[in-house]
């Protein structure tokens, strides 16, 4: 029965009304709204509703804490996800000493990945499951570097 799937998490901001128009532009489908708690529900995805949720919630400055959490995506997606960010004009972050000038890959899982911050800094990321582990000596490197290495097997 345990672990399950996660269904939902939590993030922290200052300002709710930019979170929820961050969230919104991210595609997030805004599932509650409370006002007397500054606090607003997005559902993960339209077509699967009551499956995956984020919570946002405003403190005050000096309650704020940073969060993170990624986003499940495919790889036609991954491939996409930083020239769609830019077009709404979010700017894909530097993560493990390279730059977003394109998907990095964490070998270990293996996943393509593509970090960036919402407008409190907490850090977001796009995360693409990779079909096939390869035998290489380097935690991470760029999506294109991965997949010019021959595969294991």
């Amino acid at each position: 029965m345990f672990p399950g799937t996660l269904y939902e998490t939590h993030v922290q901001t200052k300002n709710l009304e930019t979170a929820i128009e961050f969230y919104k532009k991210l595609g997030l489908d805004l599932a509650h709204y409370i006002e007397e708690r500054r606090a607003a529900f997005f559902w993960f995805d339209k077509n699967k509703k009551r499956e995956q949720m984020l919570g946002v919630w405003e403190v005050s400055e000096e309650n704020f804490h940073k969060s993170h959490f990624a986003f499940k995506i495919s790889y036609e997606d991954i491939i996409l996800a930083r020239e769609w960010l830019l077009e709404k004009s979010i700017s894909p972050r530097p993560a493990f000493g390279l730059e977003p000038s394109e998907p990095m890959v964490h070998t270990w899982t293996p996943s393509a990945n593509l970090y960036f911050y919402d407008p409190d800094g907490n850090s977001l990321e796009f995360l693409c499951l990779l079909p096939k582990k390869k035998n290489v000596e380097r935690d991470v490197m760029y999506l294109s570097e991965w997949e010019n290495i021959r595969s294991d097997g």
